[in-house]
């Protein structure tokens, strides 16, 4: 399983340590990029996420296993896995691998068991969105939005995945936003292009919004191709 961030460090396991003369637990490692074992506990929250999710998952399949020897029942042949928040408390380079992570060791378990395996997962997180959009199989997987209308919450199966990127997922019926920077800017941009498109705008006008639109957006904001083209034509820039 590759347990990184960065496609250029991989990081493997490692062998079993004791972290202190009162602890008599082998605690696995992890093989850093720079050669040091560090011990699972002591691992980022990414790490230890990715790890104990993906242990939970082939844990609890070897226990039902050892079940089934004793009672002489026929294993499963299909296991649900539900995870609430996936993303919760992680870096965003955590939020674009720990899905795909998991999924490589389902991917393990089918291969290896013949077994079915179906993850549902909660996010509120555009990384872990953006970072299936590889992996995504309209035959197999769906992704359903959840909204609260007149006082009841939705479930509503979306008949598209793919959007490109974060920003885009952030823009898209996923999260509902009409921008990615801050209100202030977003407001700004909605107000100086409604101005654009109204038949009464000044120099006056549109001097007042350049200088406001300077206050808040960067040098690269794509807004302004629009803008400084409309205020070269009318000559006001």
């Amino acid at each position: 399983m590759k347990l990184s961030s960065d496609a250029n460090e991989l990081l493997e396991p490692g062998k079993l340590t004791r972290i202190g003369l009162d602890d008599v637990r082998d605690i696995p490692t992890i093989k850093m990029p720079y050669g040091q074992e560090v011990p699972i506990v002591h691992a980022s929250a990414g790490i230890r996420r990715i790890a104990a999710l993906s242990y939970a998952l082939v844990w609890t399949w070897q226990e039902h296993l050892r079940a089934c020897e004793i009672t002489g029942e026929s294993p499963a042949k299909s296991i649900v896995v539900l995870i609430d928040e996936l993303e919760e408390h992680l870096h965003p380079r955590w939020q674009r691998v720990i899905l795909p992570a998991l999924l490589e060791t389902v991917q393990a378990l089918t291969k290896q068991y013949k077994l079915d395996v179906q993850i549902i997962a909660t996010t509120h997180s555009p990384m872990v969105m953006a970072s299936l959009e590889p992996l995504f199989d309209p035959e197999k997987d769906a992704w359903f939005d959840l909204n609260l209308v007149d006082g009841k919450v939705t479930l509503e199966k979306m008949a598209s995945y793919r959007q490109g990127d974060a920003n885009a997922w952030l823009q898209s019926a996923a999260f509902d936003l009409s921008g990615t920077g801050s209100i202030q800017v977003d407001e700004a941009k909605d107000r100086a292009a409604k101005a654009l498109e109204g038949s009464r705008l000044t120099k006056k006008k549109f001097l007042e919004l350049d200088r406001e639109l300077r206050s808040l957006l960067t040098d690269t904001d794509e807004f302004w191709i629009r803008w400084r083209f409309v205020g070269q034509k009318k000559g006001w820039l």
